[in-house]
């Protein structure tokens, strides 16, 4: 095989390229369900999740609770006309998550 010595010793260039660093993760990855709930939390002040789905549903609690577990949220305060209501807000985490491609 012949090859130019000097093209063949060109210094490798580095690309913009960056691939979502999953290694911080532990156990399973957000299910659709929780990256839809996650990713409407990031158009809101201070990143303040959903309490209703697009439909006016309440969201599950399921998800609230596996979000909670996993850090992508945390409560933000509880609501005294509402006790029962989880109010709650992204974290580093989740927002990360959220944003990812």
């Amino acid at each position: 095989m012949f090859a130019d010595r000097t093209i063949a010793r060109h210094e490798t260039r580095s690309f913009d390229v960056f691939a979502l660093n999953d290694n911080e993760l532990e156990g399973d990855p957000p299910a659709l369900f929780d990256l839809l709930y996650l990713r409407r939390g990031l158009a809101q002040p201070g990143g303040k999740l959903p309490l209703f789905d697009l439909d006016g549903q309440a969201i599950d609690a399921a998800i609230v609770r596996r979000c909670l577990e996993r850090g992508w949220a945390d409560p933000w305060f509880s609501n005294p006309l509402k006790p029962d209501w989880l109010v709650c807000k992204l974290t580093e985490l989740g927002r990360r998550l959220a944003t990812a491609p």
